[in-house]
């Protein structure tokens, strides 16, 4: 591979990575649709189990990626539905934590059984070593960003 078509790569992952991330969640979006789910309530979940439960509303909305307004409402409802409840925070009276129920757990697993089916159908054709190797970069492509985040929020701090 020549330089200049290692470079004409580079200019052109971005955007494709980003138009494809939005093509793959329109896709699975279109399948859980089709199974009764609404990614306002599925993507919550996810996350939810994730990251063990017990985030606060606030880091709940950062990963769904919605503004904490929005995300209340999307709350109440799981909570009524039984999928989810708040709790207070022990090491903060004031706050309330977010947590699935033994429901919403179950409801988690329904959700992934159904991601997977329509996983399998867009990732046909690649073989897991494949798989593989594409999270192996996402992993690097994380940590770069991960490493940019926290030396933006020192230079923030100075």
């Amino acid at each position: 591979m020549t330089s200049t078509s290692s470079s004409s790569s580079r200019s052109r992952f971005g955007i494709r990575f980003s138009l494809l991330a939005r093509r793959w969640r329109r896709a699975i979006d279109a399948h859980l649709a089709a199974a009764g789910l609404t990614d306002a309530t599925w993507v919550p979940l996810i996350h939810l189990q994730e990251t063990g439960g017990g985030i606060s509303q606030k880091e709940l909305a950062l990963l769904v990626g919605v503004d904490g307004s929005s995300l209340v409402r999307v709350l109440d409802i799981l909570c009524r539905q039984g999928l989810v409840e708040r709790r207070p925070d022990e090491t903060d009276g004031r706050a309330r934590l977010i947590h699935l129920t033994a429901t919403g757990e179950r409801r988690v697993d329904e959700i992934r059984r159904e991601l997977e089916r329509g996983e399998e159908e867009l990732l046909a054709g690649l073989s897991d070593a494949d798989i593989s190797t594409m999270l192996a970069m996402f992993d690097r492509i994380e940590e770069r960003l991960t490493t940019a985040e926290v030396a933006r929020r020192k230079d923030k701090g100075r």
